[in-house]
């Protein structure tokens, strides 16, 4: 049987043919020890066809379809021209080598063509790939190199490719970085209540907060020097003036020690990195909030933006979280109790991360499985939803707690809870009235933006037409009015010396015809004196 073999090469689909395989043997150990050979190697293997991508983009899609198992149409002719055709019914006398079975399993079922991927193929398309330069003669040094790099490059780019503001990485970060605060805040807090009560321990059992703690006792400094002049200051440190009173009358009989004043600064810095600390977790905490509100507002607003963060970092991304079923999602966090239930045989654990929702906690001991069941497949939903939609909303993840809260209703009170379908036709409607209203006010903002720029347009028209180009100053408006009037006299004496020509050519045609009629009438006359002449002679 003969074997072809299929190699997406970055400058284009190259199609290979190994004959004489009894020479090598058909072990894969005899093929490697023959692929560093090119001699050897190419009597074995020889180029059947070769079609080069038409464009950058061309081969950025190719590759792309190849990556996804997909065969492309520009694929499909290339193998239905170059290789022998499959009769119906009949055994087909070769077979197709790929590197990806799934690739593969594709070309088969539509084109039948018979396709393997195992071993021996992968072994000799290494050697295809290591001598594809010799085999294509058009090639120029350096042409292929050069291919490889610029198709990585725009694949790596369009695979990373992403939203900046719906980028997960961030929320992964954050809510780690929001553990580990909370431990260091606990453990700094803890050190600065001990260190500081040799001076002054009375103020432990007054002040409990960690916080407030380290402001007061940076506040204090000295024991010693607190008196009843202080007291409205402490009122606003402490927020309570009982407090305040408290402290004051308890650092006058205080049984701690007095510290040195090194002691003292050194205590004091510690109080102000410990308060910084304090401050900066609540700026994380406000911005992981503000991230899973852009990355995944339903999540967030159906179980809260840090359990919904805790989910994302443990599945490692958004995408992860919604490809799982909504089974994983319920026991995400507790593996190791799974698998240890499925060791010992025993009962496997109902809930993970989702335990520290709130619906876990409100529901019953006897219903706590099936709320957090129930919880799980909404938070599916909801995760779906955020990573597929275009249009972030949380109208979806609202309605999706409103029914979580109507199920506690029903395990509870007994109460029927509205059927899904209805719920999920509501959200729509609403979504689409949200996005309606989006629109309207994205076009009106348009407009307003287009009239402040025509607006400013004929202003920047009126001030250039204000100033000359040459930079003077423009007439003013009394040498404008003269020079229109003066403009006025020119046009009436031009017309009036028109017209006075028009009137001299009327008065000159009139004189002529005058003295026409006049030369008419004195030959008449001349000639009827001359007739009186001749009639007295005779």
């Amino acid at each position: 049987m003969a074997l072809y073999m299929l190699y997406e090469a970055a400058s284009g689909y190259s199609l290979f043919l190994a004959h004489g395989l009894d020479e090598i043997g058909q072990n894969t150990e005899a093929v490697r020890g023959s692929v560093s050979d090119m001699n050897r190697f190419g009597k074995v293997v020889q180029l059947v066809a070769f079609h080069p991508f038409e464009s950058a983009l061309d081969a950025l899609n190719q590759c792309n379809s190849v990556s996804e198992g997909v065969m492309t149409d520009e694929l499909r002719n290339f193998l239905e021209l170059n290789l022998p055709k499959v009769k119906e019914g009949k055994k087909s006398k070769f077979s197709l080598g790929v590197a990806d079975h799934k690739i593969g399993s594709h070309i088969s079922e539509v084109t039948k063509i018979p396709c393997q991927s195992n071993e021996f193929v992968l072994e000799l398309l290494r050697g295809v790939r290591l001598h594809f330069d010799r085999f294509i003669k058009d090639l120029k040094p350096g042409d292929l190199e050069k291919a490889q790099l610029g198709l990585g490059h725009s694949y790596s780019r369009a695979k990373v490719k992403f939203n900046v503001n719906r980028v997960d990485n961030m929320v992964i970060q954050a809510i780690s970085l929001l553990d580990t605060l909370d431990k260091d805040v606990n453990s700094f807090s803890m050190r600065f209540r001990e260190w500081y009560s040799w001076h002054f321990p009375e103020l432990v059992k007054i002040v409990n907060d960690n916080y407030l703690f380290a402001k007061v006792a940076k506040f204090i400094e000295d024991k010693s020097k607190l008196s009843e002049d202080k007291l409205p200051e402490l009122t606003e440190v402490l927020g309570d003036e009982d407090k305040a009173k408290e402290v004051i009358e308890a650092a006058k009989a205080s049984m701690g020690q007095d510290l040195n004043p090194v002691d003292m600064i050194n205590i004091q810095m510690f109080a102000q990195r410990v308060m910084e600390l304090a401050e900066y977790r609540k700026n994380i905490h406000e911005y992981l909030i503000e991230k899973m509100n852009g990355i995944a507002p339903n999540l967030a607003a159906l179980i809260g933006e840090i359990v919904g963060a805790r989910l994302i970092s443990h599945a490692g991304s958004l995408t992860n979280l919604a490809k799982c079923p909504s089974s994983t999602l319920q026991i995400l966090g507790a593996e190791k109790a799974l698998f240890r239930a499925l060791k010992t045989r025993g009962n496997t654990p109902k809930y993970g991360l989702i335990f520290h929702s709130s619906f876990i906690g409100r529901a019953s001991a006897r219903n706590k499985g099936r709320m957090a069941r129930y919880l799980a497949n909404k938070c599916s939903i909801a995760t779906r939803i955020d990573c597929f939609a275009e249009n972030g909303t949380n109208v979806f993840g609202e309605k999706l707690r409103e029914q979580v809260e109507e199920r506690l209703d029903f395990y509870d009170k007994g109460v029927a809870p509205r059927k899904n379908i209805d719920v999920m036709k509501s959200a729509m409607e609403t979504a689409n009235e949200d996005d309606a209203d989006t629109k309207m006010e994205e076009a009106a903002s348009e407009k307003k933006s287009k009239k402040k720029k025509s607006k400013a347009e004929s202003a920047d028209v009126e001030d250039k037409s204000t100033v000359a180009t040459n930079g003077d100053a423009v007439e003013p408006k009394s040498e404008k009015k003269k020079k229109k009037k003066e403009k006025r006299k020119l046009d009436d004496d031009s017309n009036g010396v028109a017209a006075m020509e028009v009137e001299g050519d009327v008065t000159e045609k009139k004189k002529k015809k005058k003295s026409i009629t006049e030369s008419g009438e004195g030959g008449e006359a001349d000639g009827e004196v001359k007739k009186k002449k001749k009639k007295n002679k005779d």
